[in-house]
């Protein structure tokens, strides 16, 4: 006994429930003896070819008995009730924690729409249906209960903007006119590929993105299946995507939310995401540059966190100095590469003698390319040198 109920009802406020829910019985049962016998006793008799039946009145002593009987009967099975109502109440607020206010609304409002179009229907039939007169109300009443609750769970999100209406999902801001307004913040779908990479983690950490992280069930579900996998670097990487999910619902100030809904219809995880998102009205959150391209042109707005990277990365001006690590040679004869710590690439020209040493290096030219930025430079000697001769 107890559960998820008693969250909501608890200690005191359990007995209380139970204590009534015993007396509820006790007097149904109580009341249950009354009618049977309070009118009298049905009894059938033979009156000479034919069988009739009677009512008898009973003596008060009789109905005294049967009350207290049905009130015994009452009390003892109350119990039974209880936990029974206990159960089937804490299924349904199970249920419903799971589901978002949103889906609640609908799917109310939903049902009370279909309930609302059986009843018209139901009038409009003739009184006397052969066979299934009575009980075709009431099947169609379920149906288009269950019909109408279904179809705007689904369609909730144009139901809404239909009607203009959203759910808050962040404070109220101000306009520049001094007015109050009460903006919405667009949910952002993680897809499989920046969850594995982590650095969404810091990202929302830093609080450089608001409104909820949708986390599509598929897409969990790919991730676990790249965590079963026989190769160890994608077990590695799969298991590092569930770690990060894990602290992101810990640790994150913002709500991180798996929605369970598929397209069976759709193949491709992207095209899923796509539709999710078109769906939802949010933002896609990722760093494949595909699916990039694919929101593009679908007309979904993307989020690319390797551009984000690139945006936030120092600006570099020719002419500029500074101290570098030669780690490496480089393509070309003589050079080496260093780089910088947000992992700026940078090509020193007559570096490779200088591999393992911290050197002053200026720098020649900046080349911004689809992958990223990449630096060259020359030793700060070197080109001293130059510039004297």
């Amino acid at each position: 006994m107890g559960g998820l109920f008693d969250l909501y009802l608890e200690g005191e406020g359990v007995k209380k429930l139970d204590r009534f829910f015993r007396l509820f019985f006790l007097v149904l049962g109580a009341l249950i003896g009354f009618n049977l016998v309070g009118d009298g006793v049905p009894v059938i008799f033979r009156d000479g070819t034919s069988w009739q039946m009677a009512t008898v009145a009973v003596s008060r002593e009789t109905v005294i008995i049967a009350v207290i009987l049905g009130a015994v009967i009452g009390a003892l099975s109350s119990p039974f009730f209880v936990r029974w109502i206990r159960e089937t109440v804490t299924v349904i607020l199970s249920y419903l924690h799971k589901m978002p206010i949103s889906d609640i609304i609908a799917g109310a409002v939903g049902m009370v729409v279909g309930l609302l179009i059986a009843f018209l229907l139901t009038m409009s039939f003739p009184e006397h249906v052969p066979f299934v007169g009575d009980y075709l109300p009431v099947l169609i009443t379920l149906l288009f209960g269950y019909i109408g609750m279904a179809l705007f769970v689904r369609k909730r999100e144009e139901l809404f903007g239909l009607f203009n209406i959203g759910v808050p999902k962040g404070p109220v801001g101000t306009r520049g006119d001094g007015g109050n307004e009460c903006y919405c913040l667009s949910p952002k779908i993680l897809d499989t590929s920046v969850i594995i990479d982590g650095r969404i983690f810091d990202i929302c950490q830093s609080g450089f993105i608001e409104g909820d992280l949708i986390v599509p069930g598929f897409v969990l579900e790919e991730i676990q299946h790249i965590a079963d996998s026989a190769d160890t670097l994608k077990r590695n990487r799969g298991r590092r995507g569930l770690d990060i999910l894990n602290r992101m619902q810990k640790e994150l100030p913002v709500e991180v939310r798996i929605v369970q809904r598929d397209y069976p219809d759709i193949a491709e995880v992207d095209s899923r995401i796509v539709q999710l998102a078109r769906d939802m009205r949010g933002k896609v959150l990722t760093n494949d540059y595909n699916l990039n391209k694919v929101c593009e042109l679908q007309g979904v707005e993307v989020l690319n966190i390797n551009e984000l990277a690139n945006a936030v990365k120092p600006v570099v001006l020719p002419g500029e100095e500074m101290a570098v690590q030669v780690i490496k040679d480089g393509k070309e004869a003589g050079q080496g590469v260093a780089y910088l710590d947000d992992g700026t690439m940078i090509v020193v020209d007559g570096g490779r003698r200088h591999i393992g040493e911290t050197v002053e290096v200026v720098v020649t030219s900046v080349l911004q390319t689809a992958a990223g930025r990449m630096i060259f430079a020359k030793p700060k000697v070197a080109a001293e040198k130059v510039a004297q001769a």
